[in-house]
């Protein structure tokens, strides 16, 4: 009895090759859609890489800066008006056995203009504020330029100006004088950047001794910060206002510095999810984009299709050949859009100062969005295809 022939199965590299072909003969429109899916490829890799680089950005600046400040200003009174820290609360506050040091700032009326010739008005957004030598060790602050205040500074007409507030004053070196309380004070030092202090950025920061000599200081601290051991940090908080104020611990608010920066950090992941559904749209048009170029392939290629069928081609190979070319054009696109996006990561992170951090978890799913999106793009024109009969296939001008 006569066998009836069987088609030679196509093995994976024969598919790779049969639908590499088909897009070899057709660059430009190879290119063009493939183009589509790098965009929103690229711009997926580089929202979730730049929002992963900030976060650990700030995740750095905690573990350097630490989570064991905290900081205790005024609260407000039953009737709702503003209550005042004792005079000796910074010295009840270091009698707390984990406290390691504490310092405090306390709000002045005076303004801090670059001359006399300046309005009152004109404050630019500069505190003055008035500092306690251990100010600058508790914030592990530093000093970019001449000294912090000491033993004997504190006592005289001398100012310490924050970065931002060197900046708004025009102040770029020390010696020079500012006018301050209807007298001037000379400029010791310029400090660095307070992450986790901006408020002493903006400020003017004097002696407790000087201010309550020459700008009618009266003496109460508005804000102490102060630094304890990491496991005693919650133990601190609670005792904190009752040690500050004990007989209205509820005038008194506590708070901790780093919930900010981890906020930031945690913030951070509702923006990204906003652009990647941007990227999400970009990489549907490119999906599009995709099946459309095959439908139009398979159009333009129905003799080669007849021809392939007339020749023992199953309508299961003919259906492989294309989906298979619809999953390569895709996995193009992915791959160039991975690599873009990586790149425009790396680029921004370093412009910024960041560590660039590109997840190996969005790379894998980039590619993998791309395959989906290939194999959905290539359906319908792969069964298209093999549902055109050899005759009719071959007939066609």
């Amino acid at each position: 009895m006569t066998r009836r022939p069987t088609p030679a199965r196509l093995g994976p590299a024969d598919v790779l090759r049969v639908g590499a072909a088909g897009l070899r003969t057709r660059p430009t429109r190879v290119f063009l859609s493939a183009l589509g899916i790098a965009i929103g490829i690229a711009t997926m890799i580089a929202v979730i890489g730049i929002s992963s680089s900030s976060r650990e950005q700030l995740l750095r600046q905690l573990d350097r800066l630490g989570t064991n400040m905290l900081t205790v200003s005024a609260g407000r009174t039953l009737f709702g008006g503003e209550s005042k820290l004792p005079v000796d609360a910074v010295a009840m506050v270091k009698r707390v056995g984990p406290v390691r040091t504490a310092g405090a700032t306390g709000s002045t009326e005076a303004t801090v203009r670059r001359t006399d010739r300046i309005s009152k008005a004109v404050t630019g957004g500069i505190a003055v504020q008035a500092a306690t030598v251990d100010l600058l060790t508790t914030l592990e602050g530093r000093v970019e330029k001449g000294t912090w205040l000491n033993a004997a500074t504190e006592r005289q007409p001398a100012v310490v100006l924050g970065s931002a507030a060197a900046k708004r004053l025009g102040v770029d070196r020390i010696g020079v004088q500012v006018w301050m309380g209807n007298r001037w004070f000379t400029v010791i030092g310029v400090l660095g950047p307070m992450p986790l202090a901006p408020e002493i950025e903006r400020s003017a920061l004097v002696g407790f001794p000087a201010a309550e000599k020459h700008l009618n200081f009266d003496g109460h601290p508005t804000t102490i910060y102060e630094r304890s051991s990491e496991e005693s940090v919650e133990a601190v908080r609670a005792v904190l206002p009752r040690t500050v104020n004990p007989e209205n611990p509820e005038e008194v608010e506590v708070s901790r510095p780093s919930d900010a920066l981890a906020a930031r950090a945690a913030a951070a992941g509702a923006f990204t999810n906003l652009l990647l559904g941007l990227g999400g749209v970009a990489l549907l048009v490119g999906g599009v984009g995709v099946a459309n170029t095959m439908v139009i392939s398979v159009l333009e290629r129905r003799k080669e299709i007849g021809l392939r069928r007339s020749l023992g081609a199953t309508r299961g190979q003919v259906r492989i050949q294309f989906l298979a070319e619809s999953l390569l054009l895709s996995a193009l696109g992915g791959l160039a859009g991975s690599v873009l996006g990586a790149l425009a990561t790396i680029g921004y992170a370093l412009s910024r100062d960041w560590p660039p951090v590109v997840p190996p978890w969005a790379i894998g799913g980039a590619i993998g969005a791309t395959l989906v999106v290939g194999t959905i793009a290539g359906l319908y024109p792969a069964m298209r295809a093999a549902r055109l009969s050899p005759t009719v296939a071959l007939a066609t001008t």
